[in-house]
């Protein structure tokens, strides 16, 4: 996610608890263990952790730290955690006339992974049960609680696919659809949160390579992960979802996974072989690596250290170079001014909740004001660094004005030196009325749909003499 403001959590929906009635038994007819159950059950056992992280302490995903595992069973235990994030709603409206209080947190994660992989993912109800049985007999003073927890999820697991389907998608919280209602209009509501309840399929960007290597690729991609599409701006979407280090070319830096939205500011800043680049905020290096991929001297500035190490990382994979700094942009200068700047604003990363679900359950009001005064300072910033003639491309992942065209309209007002730049319409989304360019998650033109952004190019004049 965007940013390096740390938001609170806060509760999540009513609090419930089971329903005094006679437990039902555990089955003691129940089929086998099917093999690689014990992954399945390490996956499981992260998911609940991951969601306890975000529910119960409001971090984000990638904030959080995973225990030692395979990769592989890293990568499931992520997906059934966004699983669950994404239909917890619905789930919690399948639980709710089964419980009346809320269990220790634990086990109320377990209830609403199991029925998430009943109802949402269709795995075999009694293979889940029973899992789920047995990993709350594992938690402290869980044996108690297994017979709750078998009959809880019996009971769920009758739940009928065509009232399952039937329950409403998930809404975005209130002081959210307000902003965006004023936004875009109250009929994109439903078709944006329809987009985010989707999900978000997998782009990636090609280091540049030759047409014939190119294709090669792409051909070992779609052996594993079935047809590729290739998406205006240059980027491809698997149309499946994968482990993405085992897939063809991750190894030898052949391409980094990047939504075809996010590809499109360094499109925009269209930097040339030899310029000096400055990318802000350039954590975790999608960008900092299509800069680095045109020629440019790139210098890539964050203040994360465990964020940078995931960009250096990157950059070693893909044999691309830039000079990598740990600072804080709003303490650190360059030495000399710089021909073009792309910076990537921390913000409420609205624009990528069909990716990051948890973002509706931990952001609040609050961190909207707090971010838009930092994106002020760091525009300041930003066109201090630049050269006379000198380009700065500023964007955000959000879908809030107030993170967008209000800045941008902000900084022309403070800012008499830097001015609107003409350029091509890019090959996804639509110019803002309010200027710059907007890209929308419900976007049509677009199947599957892509992250929403606000990107804008602007030029450093002479300042004009008073």
């Amino acid at each position: 996610m965007r940013g390096k403001q740390r938001p609170r959590p806060s509760p999540n929906g009513r609090q419930i608890m089971p329903r005094p009635t006679k437990p039902e038994q555990p089955s003691t007819t129940q089929p086998p263990r099917q093999e690689g159950a014990p992954e399945r059950d390490a996956a499981r056992h992260l998911a609940i952790g991951l969601l306890i992280g975000v529910v119960q302490e409001g971090r984000a995903l990638d904030e959080q730290d995973l225990p030692p595992a395979a990769p592989h069973v890293r990568a499931r235990a992520r997906r059934l955690t966004l699983a669950i994030l994404r239909d917890l709603q619905r789930t919690d409206a399948v639980l709710a006339p089964l419980l009346r209080k809320p269990p220790p947190p634990r086990l109320h994660a377990l209830l609403r992974l199991a029925v998430t992989e009943i109802l949402a993912l269709g795995a075999p109800p009694h293979a889940v049960v029973q899992a789920a049985v047995a990993l709350a007999r594992a938690e402290k003073g869980g044996s108690a609680m297994a017979g709750m927890v078998n009959a809880v999820l019996r009971r769920a697991s009758r739940t009928k696919p065509e009232d399952w389907a039937a329950l409403p998608l998930p809404r975005l919280p209130g002081w959210l659809r307000r902003r965006l209602t004023a936004a875009y209009g109250a009929a994109a509501l439903p078709a944006i949160e329809a987009a985010h309840h989707a999900g978000a399929p997998l782009d990636l960007t090609l280091a540049p390579m030759p047409d014939g290597e190119k294709r090669v690729l792409i051909l070992a991609l779609t052996e594993v992960t079935g047809p590729v599409q290739p998406l205006p701006g240059g980027s491809v979407r698997l149309s499946t979802r994968a482990q993405v280090s085992a897939l063809p070319g991750y190894a030898e830096g052949r391409w980094w996974v990047q939504d075809a939205a996010a590809a499109l500011p360094a499109q925009l800043l269209n930097p040339r072989p030899g310029e000096r680049v400055l990318d802000l905020c350039a954590a975790p290096g999608g960008k900092t690596m299509q800069l680095a991929a045109t020629g440019a001297q790139v210098t890539a500035l964050d203040r994360s250290a465990p964020r940078l190490a995931r960009l250096q990382e990157n950059l070693a994979r893909t044999g691309l170079q830039a000079d990598v700094i740990c600072a804080d942009a709003l303490d650190w200068a360059p030495p000399a001014p710089v021909d073009a700047v792309l910076l990537d604003a921390p913000c409420t990363a609205t624009g990528t909740i069909r990716r990051h679900p948890e973002l509706p359950l931990i952001r609040k009001p609050a961190d909207l004001q707090a971010l838009a005064a930092l994106q002020a300072q760091l525009i300041d910033r930003a066109a201090g660094f630049l050269r006379p003639g000198g380009r700065l491309v500023y964007c955000t992942c959000s879908l809030l004005p107030e993170e967008g065209e209000a800045q941008l309209a902000a900084a022309l007002a403070r800012h008499p030196e830097l001015r609107l730049m003409a350029h091509p319409p890019l090959p996804l989304g639509t110019p803002s009325p309010a200027g710059g360019w907007r890209t929308r998650p419900d976007d049509p033109a677009l199947a599957g749909g892509m992250d929403g952004f606000f990107m804008v190019l602007l030029e450093k004049t002479p300042a004009p003499s008073t």
